[in-house]
């Protein structure tokens, strides 16, 4: 369906060279503005680093909500994830401060606004407008399966656009290395993969079949299964009914239907389903 994804080079769209780390700055060279938006466990601030003009993004994460919600472990996680990680279609980690109050991760500024605001203007999409995005989260989670990290968060919410209208994946709180299966509950219910619901154990495939809820969410402009609650929502996935609008083609159709499998032998991107069937 997605033929060749946006170029993955140069411009604002690309990786910082070398992660441009910002190396021994202090919380305090850096002046917050105004907020612009909230991750799963921060508030995301504008931030002018005082040094040099430059402005960036900081995620601060208060140390005693940290504490006290018992998501030291989530934290530890993201930062380490972050701190590995370099690609165009990524929010990137430039540096870490120390604060007594806060855990400030300080991130590239992503000035497109959010693709939530932007994809709900619209209502959906057309083909040729959701492959453009499709095929950038692709690329994105490529690269993180390439690296053993599973994201277990996508959602419209968890992607923003840059100056040139590429996508960018942040928000890494529910990214986990694999190392062997999952079982927490993390994740927005209407994306919900049905191993998550059944608390089977889930790894990377779990992130194929958001994939599948987003393209379709994109085409439709909602999502496959809605219920009037979470119960009802989940009783929806596990029973994997799939309607159509009629606007959707048969290659959507198709590719939705290989994300959105229940069997993981089976669900496109499984390891023993190759992701170039995307492509």
């Amino acid at each position: 369906m997605f033929g060749e994804p946006a170029t993955a080079s140069g411009g604002a769209g690309a990786a910082p060279e070398n992660k441009i780390w910002l190396e021994g700055c202090e919380f305090t060279d850096f002046k917050l503005g105004p907020i612009l938006g909230t991750g799963s466990f921060g508030r995301v601030y504008l931030a002018y680093y005082t040094k040099t003009g430059q402005v960036f993004a900081t995620k601060s994460l208060s140390k005693a909500s940290i504490v006290g919600t018992k998501q030291v472990l989530h934290v530890k996680q993201e930062k380490s994830i972050l701190q590995r990680i370099s690609h165009p279609f990524v929010v990137n980690l430039l540096g870490c401060c120390q604060d007594d109050q806060c855990v400030p991760l300080i991130t590239e500024y992503v000035c497109g606004g959010e693709f939530f605001t932007y994809f709900r203007s619209c209502g959906r999409f057309d083909d040729a407008t959701a492959r453009f995005y499709a095929s950038q989260v692709l690329c994105a989670f490529e690269y993180l399966h390439g690296m053993d990290i599973m994201y277990r968060d996508l959602k419209p919410e968890n992607l923003l656009l840059d100056e040139k209208g590429n996508i960018k994946v942040t928000d890494f709180g529910f990214a986990k290395q694999v190392d062997r299966r999952a079982y927490t509950l993390c994740g927005t219910p209407d994306y919900l993969a049905p191993e998550i619901i059944l608390n089977k154990g889930h790894g990377k495939p779990v992130d194929w079949w958001t994939f599948g809820i987003l393209i379709y969410e994109m085409l439709a402009g909602y999502p496959p299964f809605l219920g009037n609650d979470p119960v009802g929502t989940y009783q929806k996935i596990l029973s994997g009914k799939l309607k159509f609008p009629r606007l959707f083609s048969k290659s959507s159709k198709d590719l939705v239907k290989r994300l959105l499998e229940a069997d993981l032998t089976k669900r496109c991107g499984h390891s023993t389903v190759s992701t170039q069937q995307l492509h």
